[in-house]
């Protein structure tokens, strides 16, 4: 390994979010493709650094690391940087909110983008589950919405990598699944419209749209990726 970390990534998946932070703080690292066209992720290799089979794996001094809010929180803390300290009282309502991400909205749309890893092959039941998925979603749109109120990121005056993870989740409501994107409209929330405006003027969102062919706008107005190797799906 040639720089201190290795990140394994597919092009417009969770990858794209520890990619932008390793920009952002400004660390070299290496790539790694993991090959979703012949389940790459699937295979003994990969298994080995990630049991579930799941993208991102960040290899790092300490070893490999998966999910994709434990690798973000584990490079906010080591690099002292977009994150508050452990002392910081504003600490627990990052990592709430954090968690909120990963753990409720993420997961949500996991069960829009895969319904039949949820609720099996009968369409019915998918249209249903999709139906249940847009009204909850909407609704934790809504509280994120007035969560960042006026404040120039999310949590307040400063950037922290929760910005980067709700902008990424932005960008795949807006573009998945593949023609099912009507119920999604980022204008009805204009505080997380201007949060993607804003990050996508960052040297480190530019980097990684241009790494991973994303278009200029990949937050605000996203367009489905064209990346120099590999492939999203």
């Amino acid at each position: 390994m040639t720089n201190q970390y290795r990140l394994h990534y597919a092009p417009d998946n969770a990858s794209l979010i520890i990619r932008q932070v390793l920009y952002e703080l400004d660390q070299p690292f290496d790539t790694v493709l993991v090959n979703r066209a012949i389940r790459e992720q699937d295979g003994p290799a990969y298994r080995a650094l990630n049991p579930n089979g799941l993208i991102p794996v960040l290899e790092t001094p300490n070893g490999p690391i998966f999910e994709t809010a434990a690798i973000l929180l584990w490079l906010a803390d080591r690099h002292t940087a977009l994150a508050p300290s452990v002392a910081d009282p504003s600490r627990g309502r990052f990592l709430k909110w954090l968690f909120f991400l990963s753990n409720t909205l993420h997961a949500e749309m996991r069960m829009l983008f895969y319904p039949g890893q949820y609720i099996g092959d009968d369409p019915r039941l998918q249209e249903v589950l999709r139906h249940h998925r847009h009204i909850t979603l909407k609704r934790h749109l809504a509280k994120l919405d007035e969560l960042k109120d006026e404040n120039n990121y999310l949590l307040g005056a400063e950037l922290s990598v929760a910005d980067f993870y709700l902008c990424a989740l932005i960008r795949w409501l807006g573009l998945f699944p593949a023609g099912q994107t009507d119920w999604f409209d980022l204008g009805a929330f204009p505080n997380l419209h201007s949060l993607a405006l804003r990050l996508e003027q960052r040297k480190s969102t530019l980097q990684a749209a241009q790494a991973e062919g994303l278009g200029v706008t990949p937050f605000s107005s996203p367009q489905h990726a064209n990346p120099p190797e590999g492939s999203a799906t």
